[in-house]
């Protein structure tokens, strides 16, 4: 399943994360690779470990938790810390690969299974040329070039690529989550019966019909979640 989320990234927090990326050193993104992407993967990031790297990941995670749509769509149980990225020069590209299926928190013993990968632009479409994250799935290879602010979620077992940026540069966030519902297709279910929920009391108010629709959401997700 891939899912928009739009302005995950209200102005003056998109300002406040472009300000401190303008100010930070960056180092090649291959050292956070596994064995497969580190020969595909050319393009830079900001060390984990850095000052301003966790600055930027706090402010990242408070956007995120105040969003919604984020929550009904990934149901998180556990998040890496954000990372973030820049496309440009040499360093311009990530070539076809998989994301790794276990990742371990930096600095502990904690196990986080990457069951969605998210991408959160942060660089308006206008400022680069080329960079799109190109994700395939069962309707063929999905394009996806966003405003900044804009988030972007998809299955992580998708084989996906960055293309070539040929001018200016791309710089965005990424990081993975281990969803309370394992399955892409239930949490598909349970992400387009809670939108439509959403619409139908915007529409009609509280009813006999959407309570009774909430407890089916409720107890699907009661049989299906791991927390």
């Amino acid at each position: 399943m891939l899912i928009r989320i739009p302005e995950v990234l209200d102005v003056e927090t998109l300002r406040q994360l472009r300000a401190g990326l303008e100010e930070a050193e960056w180092e090649s993104g291959a050292r956070t690779a596994g064995s497969q992407a580190a020969q595909v993967k050319h393009n830079q990031q900001l060390p984990r470990e850095a000052p301003a790297t966790r600055q930027l990941q706090a402010l990242l995670l408070a956007a995120l938790e105040r969003n919604t749509l984020f929550f009904t769509a990934a149901l998180p149980k556990r998040l890496l810390p954000p990372m973030f990225n820049r496309y440009s020069g040499d360093s311009n590209h990530y070539g076809d690969h998989v994301d790794q299926a276990i990742r371990y928190v930096p600095g502990s013993a904690q196990r986080v299974r990457t069951d969605i990968s998210c991408t959160v632009f942060l660089a308006e479409p206008a400022d680069y040329e080329g960079g799109e994250l190109v994700i395939a799935d069962t309707y063929g290879e999905q394009r996806v070039k966003l405003a900044a602010g804009d988030a972007v979620l998809y299955p992580g077992t998708s084989v996906h690529r960055v293309e070539p940026v040929t001018r200016g540069a791309r710089l965005a966030s990424f990081f993975w989550i281990e969803s309370m519902v394992r399955s892409d297709e239930q949490r598909r279910l349970l992400y387009e019966m809670d939108l439509a929920l959403t619409a139908m009391r915007s529409e009609h108010g509280e009813s006999a019909a959407t309570v009774q629709l909430t407890g089916t959401y409720h107890n699907l997700l009661r049989m299906w979640a791991d927390t």
